[in-house]
């Protein structure tokens, strides 16, 4: 039983005359038969009735043409969904990444790929650090990570795209506000506002720096580590962010930490050769737009 036979019979059940379906398919009738032969030789069945005007289905032909028409049409939808996959047309593409990352880098993305592949499913799934979207990854939950780029997690590989360089987010009124860059041994005296001890870049910053004293306040992400320093209510060391913008901050200074290495942060997958073409053209995107 072969997916021809299969096909050749549901014809000839939807349309009642070989003559006719060899015509459709531009076989001879005498191929037709032998199609309906195989199939009945093999099933040890009759499944279709010959008539003067035609043939008909068998009560085992009937059976047989339900199943067969269920099967043909999801067997098919199939088959254009992995066209589609091949293509680049159609599919979904999975990413999963902190919960500031589409604000900052892959709003101009997404909205251009958007464009060009409206048919194309986005999924997004939020984590609180790189190291849950390296779990997501490897349990197959999402195709890309945006995360900041560390060790070496067996199973994933990494991709740097751009490097962030550190500043010290404080209040307009604060007495650091009016330099021009901050060295790390002016940090010995701040009010740090820290992110999760679980994160990658606080991890890397307690590396470079050490543990800040002081009495501190933890947040979940940079954008609202910059919202309270913005209050007053501490001070900030985050890597400066694409869309952060002095016009839209006015209670806010940005002052640079030149002597702190840049935090790099990209793309991590389980395998780039193993990407799907749109996942590829996505992840190809939102690098471009962050390079920019």
């Amino acid at each position: 039983m072969t997916l021809d036979d299969l096909r050749v019979f549901v014809a000839a059940c939807e349309s009642g005359n070989l003559s006719a379906v060899a015509r459709e398919l531009s076989r001879t009738q005498s191929a037709v038969s032998q199609h309906v032969r195989r199939l009945e030789t093999e099933l040890g069945l009759p499944l279709l009735e010959r008539r003067p005007r035609g043939v008909a289905p068998t009560q085992a032909g009937r059976i047989l043409h339900r199943a067969a028409v269920q099967g043909l049409g999801q067997l098919d939808l199939a088959l254009r969904q992995l066209r589609d996959l091949r293509t680049g047309d159609r599919g979904t593409v999975r990413i999963t990444t902190g919960a500031t990352t589409m604000r900052h880098f892959m709003t101009g993305a997404v909205v251009r790929f958007r464009r060009e592949h409206p048919d194309v499913n986005l999924e997004f799934r939020t984590e609180s650090s790189s190291r849950s979207c390296f779990d997501a990854l490897a349990a197959g939950e999402a195709d890309l990570a945006w995360v900041t780029i560390g060790a070496a997690v067996r199973g994933i590989e990494q991709r740097p795209v751009i490097e962030l360089p550190w500043v010290l987010a404080v209040h307009a009124a604060d007495p650091l506000a009016e330099r021009t860059l901050i060295e790390p041994a002016d940090l010995s005296a701040i009010h740090p506002i820290r992110l999760p001890g679980n994160s990658i870049a606080r991890a890397r910053l307690d590396g470079e720096l050490g543990y800040l004293q002081g009495p501190t306040t933890s947040v979940a992400d940079w954008d609202s580590a910059v919202l309270l320093a913005e209050l007053g209510l501490g001070h900030a060391v985050v890597p400066a962010l694409p869309g952060w913008r002095a016009a839209d901050l006015p209670a806010l200074r940005l002052i640079p930490i030149p002597a702190l290495p840049p935090l790099p942060v990209g793309w991590a997958v389980r395998q780039w050769d193993a990407l799907s073409p749109l996942a590829r053209e996505f992840a190809d995107s939102v690098s471009s737009h962050a390079e920019a």
